[in-house]
Parts: structure tokens; sequence; C-alpha cells
């Protein structure tokens, strides 16, 4: 008889594309532990999240709500929302959620609700990624003045552009040149120490433990041992703060930026074995207080990250290709179910009622999407489109006008995917069969059936989202920015 577990573990770790775990095909070892665990999981080959970036995706995962649908200007989890933690904590679990300092799922946007334990590790008042130490007000002022007269010159720019990244890097170089000072986000194993605290006293279960790790996010400063580990050992602090710097240049080009690609996907690729180390850490834990047999384990990305495939770097919310929402999904049942790969398109609006069906309990109304257990775990394939979208060019939702802006809604059904950018009123075919890398959209006239029943696809679930708007749900939401915009206003200085 198959043993039903008692627990759930979910982790998400941030920017993790699916084509960067061995258990889906790479090469480089950064997951050996996860890999170790596909061969009693279901693994998920296509897993598509609800959004691109953090902000776009996570309502679907903990709330199986897509992201736009209480309105383009509506961020986070709504205040009551039903939610995976809520739904579990109604049923009597201990409920935790650890996340490693992104602003952008913190109580600010309503992400500890439903968590007896919630722990965002951000500094009070914390509401946007830490940015690089500025120069000082005049020499900052002195050097706009002298970019703006270089800019002036033909063939003066570039020349003063690299000069002047040089200079930056010269005066930074004797600061804060180890690993550990330049990382801007607590590493995996920190974050695991508190969850570890945290089952020191709740493993008896039932329990449900979220993680969020950041650790493959940029800027990329992993942990020397990671390093060593996927064999890119011996950088330095400052090498890779050279490496984030340059990877980060506004006024270079893909050309000279693909100079320093692959040393940049290695101290990415460290990023993602460290959290695969501190997952292996937890689970042996977990075997030690007798708990890892009643638990279930999924384990994801909120969406990926792109290294110039499509001529942009990290995951601005400007295009939804593959390598930006193609995310990897393990799911271990219990030591008692077979593997099994999945190659259906598995939307992550799906994930939160599957976890709940694992556990042999019923997703709420509220949720949008529906259980794919039965049909995972029985072999059985599956036909439903895959949604995906964002605001265009929303890159910082903290502002709330940045956040009306024409979306980007991406449909996939089998092989076709079609994307239409609302901004430019285009739309692009891909058949990802014949072409993966999404280089050669299909012209009008060709597979003029698949892009028809796209479209009317992607025409419904506009439909669909407007008219089951949450109006309660969305009004409460607003009053929330509202209060947080007023109490910002009286604590700021005149």
């Amino acid at each position: 008889m198959i043993r039903q577990p008692q627990s759930l573990i979910l982790i998400t770790i941030d920017c993790l594309r699916a084509d960067h775990v061995g258990f889906l095909g790479y090469q480089r070892p950064t997951t050996p532990f996860l890999d170790s665990l596909a061969g009693e999981s279901l693994i998920f080959e296509n897993a598509i999240a609800a959004g691109a970036p953090t902000y776009y995706s996570l309502p679907g995962i903990l709330a199986s709500r897509y992201a736009l649908a209480l309105g383009r200007d509506v961020l986070g989890i709504a205040p009551d929302e039903e939610t995976l933690p809520s739904v579990l904590k109604g049923y009597g679990f201990q409920t935790a959620g650890f996340s490693a300092a992104n602003p952008y799922i913190s109580a600010r946007f309503g992400y500890e609700q439903g968590f007896d334990c919630f722990l965002d590790f951000l500094e009070s008042g914390a509401t946007e990624f830490p940015q690089e130490n500025s120069p000082s007000s005049f020499r900052a002022h002195a050097n706009r003045a002298l970019a703006a007269a270089c800019h002036r010159v033909p063939g003066l720019a570039r020349i003063y552009d690299d000069l002047y990244f040089e200079y930056c890097q010269q005066i930074g170089s004797g600061q804060a040149a180890d690993l550990d000072l330049l990382r801007r986000f607590p590493s995996a194993d920190v974050v695991v120490d508190h969850a570890l605290a945290w089952l020191n006293e709740h493993a008896d279960g039932p329990f449900f433990l979220w993680l969020h790790l950041m650790d493959p996010h940029a800027p990329y400063y992993p942990k020397p041992e990671a390093l060593q580990a996927i064999g890119h050992g011996g950088v330095s602090g400052q090498q890779a703060r050279y490496l984030n710097s340059f990877w980060a240049r506004g006024d270079v080009g893909p050309e000279r930026l693909r100079r320093k690609r692959d040393e940049v996907i290695g101290l990415y690729d460290a990023g993602i074995c460290w959290a695969d180390t501190q997952i292996r850490r937890l689970t042996e834990r977990l075997v030690d207080l007798n708990a890892w047999d009643q638990c279930a384990l999924a384990v994801t990305a909120d969406h990926g990250e792109e290294f110039l495939e499509h001529g942009g770097r990290f995951h601005a919310p400007l295009k939804l290709t593959e390598e930006l929402i193609r995310v990897p999904l393990l799911l271990r049942a219990g030591g008692d179910h077979e593997s099994r790969r999945v190659a259906a398109p598995f939307g992550m609006i799906d994930l939160a009622p599957t976890l709940l069906d694992v556990l042999g309990l019923p997703a709420p109304a509220s949720f949008h999407g529906r259980s794919r257990w039965l049909q995972a775990a029985g072999g059985k394939e599956w036909e439903k489109p895959v949604f995906t979208e964002c605001v265009r060019g929303c890159s910082n939702p903290l502002f709330t006008e940045k956040r009306i802006a024409p979306r980007i809604l991406a449909v996939r059904s089998g092989r076709h995917k079609l994307v239409l950018d609302f901004a430019s009123n285009s739309e692009h075919l891909f058949d990802l069969v014949s072409d993966p890398g999404e280089r050669k959209p299909l012209n009008s006239t060709e597979t003029v059936i698949n892009r028809k029943e796209l479209l009317q696809h992607a025409r419904k679930h506009l439909v669909e989202s407007q008219k089951s708007r949450d109006f309660d749900r969305r009004f409460e939401s607003q009053l929330r920015d509202l209060r947080i915009e007023w109490a910002h206003s009286a604590t700021s200085p005149n």
C-alpha cells in the first residue's frame, strides 16, 4: 500500500532555469543531490511559470492565481486570499516560510499570510533590491558632466566608458573583496539553518515548510566551495566583482558581453550547486528526525535567467522566452512512489492544487488551477493550454505607475507557443520541437489552424480573467498599497 505523506516541503530557487539542472540534461554537476532524488520522483520536463519575474510568478505558485487576475496595478497576495499555506494551516498544519531577502516576497506584498513563522531576512523597511554604493554627489555630478562632454565627441564615448569602468573597478577593488562580504542575499546555508531550527521543534508534523533561495540570482557571488564543486574554483572576490560589474553594463553590446558569458554562467551555476548542497543538508536532518519518509518534497523555480540567448541578460519583463519561463519541477511524494517523467506542459498555476492532492486534501474553489497528480503519477497525458503573462517593462513594481502598461501573454499548447505583445501589437508563433531556441517565428501562412486555436485560447483567458476578477480582493489590495504609501510619506523627510 502506498503511504501518503503527512507533511510538505516546497523549495523555490530564484532564477533557476530548467536547462541548468542535471535531471533535465545539464552536463555540469550543478544538482547532484536532486539528480539522485530524480530516481524516486516525478520530473515535469516542461513546467512553465505563470509569469516572470518573481512578482508575476509567485501568486501562481502559492495562490494558484495569475498575477494579473486582480488587475495589472495589484501585486502580490491579496489580504485574506487563500493560499497553499493558509489552506494547510486550516487543516492543522504548522507552517513556516523562509525567504532569502527578496523584497517582492515579503509582508509588504502579503506573503506572510498563512504562516505561523515567516522570516524574509529583510531589514526593517527594506523594499528594494540593494544597490552598489553610489559615489558622492560631487563626484557623481562631475562624472555626469564629463560623460556628457565625451559622448558628444564621435568615437570618444566608448573610450570614456571603458576607462571609467576600469577606474571604478580599481576604486572598488580594495572594498569587500571576499565573496561572502560581496553577497547581496543570505546564502542557502543561512536560510536552511533557520529552517532546521524550526524543524527541530515541528518535525513531528504535520507541517508545511517553504524555502525561497536566492543563490543563483544576480549579482552572482557564490560560495567558494560551490565553485570548487563544479570545477570553477579559483575565482576570487575581486574577479567575481569585475565579472558582475561588466555583465551589468548598459553601454556594452551583446558581442562584447559574450566574451565573459561562460565565466558569468560559471558563477550562476555555482549558486545552483550551493542550493542543491543545502537541500541535501535539509533532507539529511529530516532523516535524523525520522520525518523524511513522511514528507512530500517539491523543488522548482519562480522563473529562469537569460544569458544573451535573445540578446538580453537577467530576467526583465520584456519577453517570455523559454529560458525565462521554463523551470525545473521535481516532486517526490514518498519513497513508495515510482519515478516518472512527464512531458506534457505543466502550468505552475496547477502546482498548489497538485500538492494538496498529494496530501489527500481538496483545493479551495478560489484556486484557478487543477491537480495533475493522478494523471502524472499514472503516466497519463493531458491537453490544456498553459499561459504565462507579465506587464511589459515593469522592472520596478514598487512604483505603482510602472505597473500600468500593456501585457505580454504567452500561450503554449503541445509543441506550439504563441507570444502576444500588446505594446507592439505583435504576435509570434513558434514550433518548439523544430525550433526550441525560438529563433524562427512561423509566418502567417504556416500552421494556420494552430495559430487560430492558440489565439482563441488567449482570448478566452483574457475574457475569463476579467469576468472572474474578485473586486473585493482587488479593493483590499489597493487599500493595503495606499496605507503603505501614506505611512511612507508620513515618515519621509520633507
